[in-house]
């Protein structure tokens, strides 16, 4: 079961359960969750490996980032995969699972962004691919509303996540073992 807006809220107050949540997700989040804005965005250069115990990700390009007060806009190139980054932080709680998905004007526009579960456990801003499925470029705002996530209850135990992208890092600094 999703938590309601209502709940939501006073888990942000009571637990800082987001953090960095705009005005209008403070006070009138539509839905069952919220809807958080794209705070960087990264183009993705040079080869990657996922092995059973080490890996290497790409190296990764800053090539946008939200700025308060300031319009910052980029064009996504056609049929071309970045990486984004949320301004919004999560702290979840080892009660708690969160999932998002795309606001629907993206996938109108013919963009998606890959994303997926937040576990209890992790902190820290969200990293997740975007991908302009287009044959022409998509412009976007810095700080636009991209992402809508959901929280739900986990039933039982469950581990919290110590894996090695908690905090919001982004890319490998060079191969590493998994943990």
């Amino acid at each position: 079961m999703f938590l309601g807006a209502k709940q939501l809220l006073q888990l942000v107050k009571e637990k800082k359960l987001m953090e960095g949540l705009c005005e209008r997700e403070l006070t009138t989040p539509e839905g069952a969750g919220f809807d958080i804005r794209i705070g960087e965005l990264y183009k993705i250069e040079g080869k990657g490996f996922m092995g059973v115990t080490e890996r290497e990700t790409p190296r990764m390009e800053l090539i946008a980032k939200f700025k308060e007060g300031k319009t910052v806009k980029v064009s996504l190139e056609p049929e071309t995969y970045y990486l984004m980054k949320t301004i919004e932080k999560v702290n979840m709680p080892m009660d708690l699972l969160a999932i998002s998905t795309p606001r629907s004007t993206l996938f109108r526009s013919g963009v998606y962004i890959f994303g997926g579960q937040v576990p209890p456990g992790y902190c820290g801003e969200l990293s997740m691919g975007i991908y302009n499925f287009r044959k022409e470029p998509f412009d976007l705002e810095m700080g636009a509303r991209v992402l809508h996530i959901m929280f739900s209850e986990v039933e039982g135990e469950s581990n919290l996540y110590k894996g090695q992208w908690q905090g919001g890092r982004i890319t490998t600094e060079e191969k590493e073992k998994q943990i």
